[in-house]
């Protein structure tokens, strides 16, 4: 029998595969009593992962986004790997703009022993991994917070990127259309990051492979805007293709050399 955990991630990767799955099968999948497989999914409910249907479970609906707990966890093993390859291209002494989302805040923590970062910020996450260094000066958006996500995008918060001009500004999305589009689930998202990708010298844009083809509901912003993509597996070729048409550097975690970049031509 697997270990809880081991389960949990297992029970996910299974109704991601096939859709809904009834409690009865999942028990007899896993070889556990059904009492066993609704504490497994109701705690997977609770955190967002899934959600609850009659007599069993299913994926939450296209167009709403995860609660930040559940993005937290999710594909956490990528996005470190992204954070490991953004890190190793920002100098000491930079200064940054990060925007909301969990893969930013892992690039966060994989810049915490950088010395003499200045960071501008709107994603209190960010803010408080980088306050363990004591050499970062963090500035941070003023507004109202939303408090599951730890972030300011509304009100006072519009103006915040456009009083800086920074080195490199670092950025996630909520998912990225086949023509190359970028999606987020609100008009203030995507306000704050396209405000931030216009006040900074690089565009870093950091996501993982489950942002491929996901839907959302926003558009704002194309993939070809980047100065840099890092992401964890090879792209989608047409992807692939906007990127190097358009002299995009694509970063892509390689578990042989930590990280391979694959060729997309020069900007003129």
């Amino acid at each position: 029998m697997l270990p809880a955990d081991d389960r949990a991630r297992a029970i996910v990767d299974l109704v991601r595969r096939e859709g809904f799955q009834a409690i009865e099968v999942l028990a007899g999948r896993f070889g556990v009593t059904p009492q066993t497989i609704r504490r497994d999914v109701n705690l997977l409910c609770d955190r967002g992962l899934l959600r609850r249907r009659h007599g069993g479970v299913e994926l939450p609906p296209d167009g709403e986004n995860l609660a930040y707990p559940a993005r937290q966890v999710l594909n956490i093993e990528a996005k470190r790997r992204i954070a490991q390859l953004v890190a190793a291209e920002v100098p000491e002494g930079t200064s940054l703009f990060f925007g909301i989302g969990t893969t930013p805040e892992q690039c966060a923590l994989a810049l915490v022993d950088h010395p003499g970062l200045k960071v501008m910020t709107n994603n209190l996450n960010v803010a408080m991994a980088l306050s363990r260094n004591p050499a970062c000066e963090i500035t941070v958006a003023g507004g109202r917070l939303r408090n599951l996500d730890r972030d300011m995008i509304a009100g006072e918060a519009h103006g915040f990127f456009g009083r800086f001009a920074v080195d490199i500004g670092i950025y996630g999305v909520g998912g990225v259309a086949e023509d190359g589009t970028l999606l987020d689930f609100s008009l203030d998202e995507v306000h704050m990051r396209e405000s931030l990708a216009q006040h900074c010298r690089q565009r870093f844009l950091v996501l993982d492979h489950s942002k491929f083809g996901r839907g959302a509901t926003v558009r704002g912003g194309r993939i070809t805007e980047a100065t840099a993509v890092f992401t964890d597996r090879p792209v989608p070729d047409a992807i692939a293709a906007l990127l190097r048409d358009a002299g995009v550097r694509l970063v892509v975690w390689s578990d042989d050399t930590s990280f391979a970049e694959q060729p997309t031509g020069r900007r003129g």
